[in-house]
């Protein structure tokens, strides 16, 4: 299982869901590029006192991200508020990669339609989306409970 996050914008959201990804001991990928200067030093500050346990791989584009998910024969399953699978009715397998877009626009079309599988954590009616660091702890939480990975 991994965490995978596409171009971060908010540097905040990226270092909850670093720690989230650690505390769960899953493979965290960041796709670039950043919407923010991410360097060592950042990183190491997003990270906190997690930086013995989290796993982060930089990814330099989606191509590159697409191209080892389909070498490593693994799924990408991307999280949208277009999605046409509810979270509750996805069965998940313990390779996927789990993909989150940027917090300002998601993902383009190209990457969406690249993806494998499609899902949609459902919300009341009127609710346009959640916060990305809080979609990815509910994905990635379900993901593993199906998985026995928690």
């Amino acid at each position: 299982m991994r965490l995978s996050i596409y171009q971060p914008d908010i540097p905040q959201n990226l270092g909850t869901t670093i720690r989230l990804a650690a505390c769960f001991g899953v493979k965290m990928e960041i796709i670039e590029p950043c919407g923010f200067p991410l360097t060592a030093k950042a990183l190491k500050r997003a990270v906190m006192d997690y930086g013995n346990l989290a796993q982060v791989t930089r990814v330099d584009s989606a191509d590159s991200f697409f191209a080892d998910a389909e070498k490593s024969r693994e799924r990408v399953v991307l999280f949208t508020t277009r999605g046409a699978t509810a979270l509750t009715e996805f069965r998940f397998q313990p390779t996927d990669r789990l993909l989150f877009g940027r917090e300002s626009a998601g993902v383009p079309d190209d990457v969406h339609d690249r993806c494998d599988a499609r899902v949609v954590i459902p919300l009341i009616e009127g609710a346009r989306s959640i916060n990305v660091a809080t979609a990815a702890a509910i994905g990635l939480f379900e993901a593993l409970r199906q998985t026995g990975g928690v």
